[in-house]
């Protein structure tokens, strides 16, 4: 897929959604803008992609970040969101775009990379919640929100993105893991059943790889929570990755429930 420039991406004139789109991570290459706050630490700054398309959220959520320290672009559209989001660190998308289903442009980018994304959206139902975690989604925030809530999942996520990138796949042990006919690694963070690719979101990857790392033992709920979702998690995420992974893997008997306790990979003894 073809990267628009960093510098600026021009007006999207398609279907009369024309919305300019702000600085599209171009700050670093100059003076930042005097309306943002100088950031307290580099590594706290961010490249955030918008894509939103109301206009008054947009600009309103866009300016709120911008204050925060990041580096901001906003799109109104996942086409442009689709053509612009290899430039970012995070994705905060709208599932209700005037072009493209978001759940279709979330599974995109996941399909394509592991840039971390958080859908907003104003459906809050517990499927609507369920459909974007199995479409990729880091996390869900459903408006209204306020900004500190949406700031405290995002740098939740953060962290959880910068601890998988400084892991060490190399260490001893860590780089492959198989479990019978279940094959894991960490280096391409893939998946293979009996010799067949199994397609698994970053948190599907993350679970299974903590599970396998000790097949046959038992890790509590709490310890997954924190372990892979870190700070922003809830019991029914927990639930509906290990769903999502049975499926995947061909079968319920591939993770076992320990009642009042939490999950294991089952042994292959």
């Amino acid at each position: 897929m073809k990267a628009i420039p960093q510098q600026e991406l021009l007006e999207s004139h398609d279907g009369g959604h024309g919305a300019t789109v702000r600085s599209i991570f171009g700050s670093r290459r100059g003076a930042p803008a005097a309306t943002q706050a100088p950031p307290r630490n580099v590594s706290d700054t961010w490249r955030i992609l918008v894509v939103e398309g109301n206009k008054a959220d947009r600009a309103t959520l866009t300016e709120a970040l911008a204050r925060q320290g990041h580096d901001v672009g906003a799109v109104n559209s996942g086409g442009d969101a689709l053509a612009s989001y290899e430039a970012a660190d995070l994705v905060v998308l709208d599932l209700d775009l005037p072009d493209l289903d978001g759940l279709e442009v979330c599974r995109e980018i996941r399909a394509a990379r592991d840039t971390p994304v958080i859908t907003v959206t104003s459906r809050g139902s517990e499927l609507d919640c369920v459909l974007a975690l199995q479409a990729g989604a880091d996390d869900y925030v459903v408006k209204p929100y306020g900004l500190r809530e949406l700031m405290a999942r995002l740098n939740a996520v953060m962290r959880r993105s910068r601890r998988t990138a400084c892991a060490d796949p190399g260490a001893e042990g860590a780089a492959v893991l198989e479990h019978g006919p279940l094959r894991i690694d960490s280096h391409s963070r893939e998946v293979e059943m009996r010799g067949r690719p199994v397609p698994v979101t970053r948190k599907e990857f993350d679970l299974l790889a903590l599970l396998a790392s000790a097949p046959g033992r038992v890790i509590s709920r709490e310890s997954i929570m924190h372990q892979v979702w870190g700070e922003s998690w809830s019991r029914r995420t927990v639930d509906t990755h290990v769903s999502s992974l049975r499926n995947k893997l061909g079968g319920p008997e591939w993770i076992v429930t320990v009642r009042g306790v939490g999950f294991k990979l089952r042994s292959m003894r």
